[in-house]
């Protein structure tokens, strides 16, 4: 008997905190079970049991009791998903737990348990306990059985990311049946404050959702447009987004930690090189997340911290001396909201924001509502509790997949932009950044050498005009063509985005029907420097790129020009005027020379010179094909009357 249809939850699966909710009739409600809070931390410890079985305790339990077993409690696993070990080096100081290279180099948390053995798990796993709870808690909350969510993730979490996340729901027995970024998920618990409190003919507006959780930080600019018949969907549609999967409250906390750790070293005589033990790393990250939550609320706090024999660390942070060091951190989360600025103003001019929804525990931080205001020239929104509203907006779009709920039409974006590696090293951008999902687009393409019998088909992320410069997702090969002249086959490529943001990519050669696929699914994710860089670079160098871009496609179009008129000459050059024939080689030389030296730098030529001389020799061979079509068809009458 299959579940209920309205029995989709919505989950927020979040570095810190995870949250579940579920919408009906009545609107969203935040799940809680025996009366607990709504949030559940999200860690997990563990432990040895007696009979030699591994115990697993998750939530407020686990991190009751991290600071004794500070190796054997993972926290804050999710900025470890979809990442190889050299993406998170930075983090590994201030992890009290393990880090190790696991398959491909990704990474694996290394727990040792009490009686001497090691576990080795996937942030997959890891994060599949915290989802396990999560979903007893809806159960319990609910009285039935919960198999089936809508999770969230990060809006500039990459491929690799949402199918970690993907498979950690897989793990815990739930189909996810939709990954939608937590900013739209808050655009969409918003949406439906805004329909209360302002009716179906509130209008159209621009909404900017600023979210700065425990470990990412992302912003998305949505057109909010409500339909005047109530029975029809109001739309909200991502026009861009922007981000940082590398920014956090986490690095908040970082910044406190490194100081104490400053400090007491100095105290101690260690100095810079002091070296924290993993119960006194857990112990200080506490301490430093306490401070920063108690400076949201008042301007001092104390800390005090005992060394042992007498001595003692005790001092107070002010909240002026911690927004002191956190302002760098806000100054990059405005820029990212500038970058998503631009964006959406391209596809549609004339935007004006009409609110900033703040979404989030880290938008609590003072400092940065008030940067955001200042910003945006508008008081942000901050009605809905920024620990909740994702899980709600998530139960939300959770109803309407279920068919519980009619009345909203979500429609989103990809990040960055997905395309192929093509001859040269360019990259021929098949679906743009900010396109909006599901999209699917197709292009054709063929081969560069003689007698081709497979084509190598190499994905790539980002937004540089070179392979070298982008992200590889994988690759493919599409095998068992017919031997054909180069240029001849015509291998049609097709990237497919699903409404979960995963890509699939398929090629069929139309001539013989030979087809391959790939679901792509990198091996890691992107970097917070990776990303900085995308964006800096493709800027920085557009024009070089593009014109890069050029001399690469006119190299290979213009070789493969050379190829079929060296051909052409050879069946019918006897057929030709001296002149004429003359013209041809001279032209057919200067193409030569040109690519010949563009090939070995492609700096050396100017593209507009190199385009002429292919136009040049196209222009001329005019006659020649002319003269050969001729030839091919007095062939064919000349069979045809034998």
């Amino acid at each position: 008997m299959s579940e209920p249809a309205a029995d989709i939850i919505g989950i927020d699966l979040g570095t810190t905190n995870s949250v579940a909710a579920y919408c009906d009739e009545s609107g969203p409600r935040v799940l809680t079970h025996e009366g607990a809070g709504p949030l559940i931390p999200s860690v997990v410890r563990y432990e040895a049991g007696p009979r030699g079985e591994v115990r697993v305790q998750v939530g407020e339990g686990a991190k009751a009791g991290a600071t004794d077993a500070p190796r054997q409690t993972v926290s804050s696993v999710k900025r470890l998903m979809g990442r190889s070990l050299s993406d998170v080096g930075a983090d590994l100081a201030y992890l009290s737990y393990g880090v190790v290279a696991g398959e491909r180099g990704t990474c694996r948390v290394l727990v040792p348990l009490e009686d001497g053995r090691e576990l080795i798990l996937s942030p997959e796993e890891v994060s599949a306990r915290v989802l396990e709870t999560v979903r007893a808690v809806a159960a319990g909350a609910l009285g039935r059985e919960v198999k089936r969510a809508v999770v969230t993730v990060p809006a500039y979490f990459d491929d690799a990311q949402r199918q970690a996340t993907r498979t950690a729901g897989r793990l815990a027995g739930i189909e996810v049946v939709r990954i939608v970024p937590e900013p739209t998920a808050a655009a969409l618990a918003y949406g439906l404050g805004l329909e209360r409190a302002a009716g179906r003919n509130a209008g159209e507006s621009v909404v900017a959702v600023y979210d700065l959780g425990g470990g990412t930080f992302d912003v998305s600019i949505l057109r909010l447009t409500p339909s005047p018949d109530p029975g029809e969907p109001y739309y909200f549609e991502v026009l861009a987004t922007s981000g940082d999967t590398r920014l956090g409250g986490d690095d908040i906390d970082h910044l406190l930690m490194e100081l104490f750790r400053t400090e007491i070293g100095a105290k101690v005589g260690a100095g810079e090189g002091l070296e924290l033990p993993p119960q006194t790393r857990r112990q200080l990250g506490a301490l430093a997340e306490g401070v920063k939550i108690r400076l949201s609320e008042h301007e001092e706090a104390p800390v005090r911290i005992d060394l042992g024999g007498g001595a003692v660390y005790e001092r107070t942070i002010t909240r002026a001396e911690l927004e002191a060091m956190i302002e760098p951190l806000v100054l990059r989360t405005l820029a990212a909201c500038d970058a998503a600025l631009r964006d959406a103003a391209a596809k549609h001019s004339g935007l004006a924001v009409s609110a900033v929804v703040m979404v989030g525990g880290s938008t609590r931080i003072p400092l940065v509502r008030r940067r955001v205001g200042e910003h945006f020239g508008l008081e942000p929104y901050t009605a809905l509790n920024p620990d909740l509203v994702v899980a709600l907006g998530a139960s939300v779009q959770a109803s309407i997949l279920s068919g519980a709920r009619r009345g909203a039409l979500l429609l989103d974006v990809i990040p960055l932009s997905l395309g192929i590696e093509t001859v040269g090293g360019a990259v021929a951008k098949i679906i743009p950044r900010n396109a909006m999902v599901p999209a699917t687009a197709t292009e054709m393409f063929s081969t560069s050498v003689d007698g081709q019998t497979s084509i190598r088909l190499s994905v790539y992320q980002g937004e540089r005009e070179m392979a070298q410069d982008c992200r590889k997702l994988g690759e493919f090969t599409l095998r068992g063509l017919p031997p054909m002249p180069a240029g001849v086959p015509q291998v049609q490529v097709k990237f497919m985005v699903d409404a979960n943001g995963v890509l699939s990519v398929s090629a069929v050669e139309r001539r013989s029907g030979k087809r391959a696929s790939l679901q792509v699914v990198p091996n890691h994710g992107l970097t917070h420097d990776e990303v900085e860089r995308i964006e800096r670079e493709s800027l920085k160098h557009a024009r070089e790129d593009m014109a890069r871009h050029r001399v690469v496609d006119l190299v290979a179009n213009g070789r493969l020009d050379l190829k079929w008129i060296e051909d052409g000459l050879r069946r019918v050059g006897g057929l030709l005027e001296p002149d004429y024939l003359a013209q041809m080689r001279s032209a057919a030389d200067t193409l030569r020379t040109l690519t010949d030296r563009a090939h070995a730098d492609w700096r050396s030529v100017n593209p507009d010179t190199l385009h002429e001389a292919k136009e040049t020799l196209d222009r001329l061979s005019v006659r020649m094909h002319e003269i050969a079509i001729a030839q091919s068809l007095k062939g064919s009458q000349t069979d045809a009357g034998a």
